[in-house]
């Protein structure tokens, strides 16, 4: 296949959805000589914060001069984006190189009657390993693609797992409770393979059981270690890693937010862990590390009079966080958004969180999925203040017409919105 194939295979693969269960990655990696074995991985799960450890872990190895791969999930633009190594996508041609044979297999699995169609995730889980393997990789991190126990990256012995945080997200499928979802998370606990997470309440009940089961060192966020902000504003903040009596450091680190200091102190320790193990990781390079991290589409300011943010909260924890970090950087400054979710979130709590009085919300189709909340649903279920729009380039234009050179303009909602955006950028840029 070459690329446009590639990318036409896996969007067919779209409509076979979310069918947890391990046999067919299982199988697929089999054939493909077990590519997951062959590489040392750093595994990373959580509701919210996956993306951003996974991004901060992965700059601390390579500051260290390592070789190093991440695995991650949803892409923004293009699919390429999932599979990095050493800070860059794949190529389009490796990429389709890739794609052809983990496809071959997959077809011969299917034609055999070995297993069914392995779904998208789980052919481009197959394929980041075995790009990876074939890189020879110092290191992979690898970012869960949904829950944990059943997700098809589950089929790693890692160096050090990591939860981020668990909050109510996927229900339907992860369990309607906090602890229900958190021992799907927990399902990632290896044998005596240390954890680091940021869980907390009830939450931290189920880890704290499968870890002590699996016995598996377990370091958590505000026992273990914590972080305490010195300064901080949009630009970056500036903080103190305390980890028992023994350990007092200053980072500084360029994501805005409370959460990141926690998803930073999370990422710092998952790496420490793995520089016990390997001389070659440093003080220095954790350091260098988390202060270079960009992480789009999560608080991204991409531009300044008017001030635009894009964010990809999706649910209430990470309303909670992008409205407390609006709150907080432009305290009474009403926020002009461009609104978009998927119609199976949690809509109407995410509203409740977000959306003030004096806000303007022009609300759009995240993408043009079947998933998508339709914009007239949305600006129904909003208020008066919210006007929907069959167009994002046309809402994009109207909240920066509402906002003026002061204001402030969120386009959010959905990570898929946020790719929506970023591509319609593309075209007006392109054209």
């Amino acid at each position: 296949m070459n690329y446009e194939e590639s990318i036409a295979y896996l969007d067919s693969l779209g409509r076979f959805g979310i069918r947890l269960g391990m046999d067919r990655i299982k199988q697929l990696l089999f054939v493909l000589g077990h590519p997951e074995n062959q590489i040392r991985t750093i595994h990373v799960a959580g509701t919210n914060g996956k993306g951003s450890v996974s991004s901060m872990i992965t700059d601390i190895l390579r500051h260290a001069g390592l070789h190093v791969g991440k695995f991650t999930s949803p892409h923004l633009v293009k699919y390429n984006e999932r599979i990095q190594l050493d800070g860059e996508d794949i190529g389009d041609a490796e990429f389709a190189e890739v794609l052809t044979r983990v496809r071959g297999f997959a077809d011969d699995l299917v034609k055999n009657g070995a297993c069914e169609q392995p779904t998208q995730f789980e052919i481009l889980t197959a394929a980041a390993f075995h790009y990876f393997a074939l890189q020879h990789v110092d290191y992979a991190v690898i970012e869960v693609g949904l829950g944990g126990l059943w997700d098809s990256t589950n089929l790693i012995k890692p160096v050090v797992s990591v939860i981020t945080n668990v909050a109510l997200d996927h229900t339907k499928v992860l369990g309607k409770t906090l602890e229900e979802i958190a021992l799907q998370k927990a399902g990632i606990i290896k044998e005596k393979v240390p954890v680091v997470t940021g869980a907390a309440g009830n939450a931290l009940g189920p880890i704290q059981v499968m870890s002590a089961f699996k016995q598996a060192p377990l370091y958590v966020y505000g026992r273990s270690f914590h972080g305490e902000e010195i300064t901080s504003s949009m630009d970056g903040q500036v903080f103190r890693l305390c980890a028992g009596t023994n350990y007092v450091s200053e980072y500084s680190i360029r994501l805005p937010g409370a959460h990141q200091i926690r998803n930073a102190c999370v990422a710092i320790v998952a790496a420490k862990i793995v520089s016990k193990g390997d001389p070659r990781v440093t003080e220095a390079d954790l350091h260098a590390g988390v202060a270079g991290t960009v992480w789009p589409g999560r608080l991204e300011r991409i531009l300044v009079r008017p001030d635009v943010i894009l964010d990809g909260a999706h649910n209430p924890d990470g309303a909670q966080a992008l409205r407390d970090a609006l709150d907080k950087f432009y305290p009474g400054k009403p926020v002009h958004f461009v609104f978009g979710m998927m119609g199976d979130k949690a809509v109407s709590e995410v509203v409740r969180i977000l959306i003030r009085p004096e806000d303007k919300v022009c609300t759009v189709r995240a993408d043009d999925g079947p998933r998508a909340a339709e914009a007239v649903e949305l600006a129904n279920l909003i208020g008066p203040q919210a006007r929907p729009f069959d167009d994002v380039g046309e809402a994009w234009d109207q909240a920066l017409a509402d906002a003026g050179s002061d204001g402030l303009v969120v386009v959010g909602g959905s990570l898929y919105l946020v790719g929506t955006f970023k591509g319609m950028l593309l075209r007006r840029s392109a054209s």
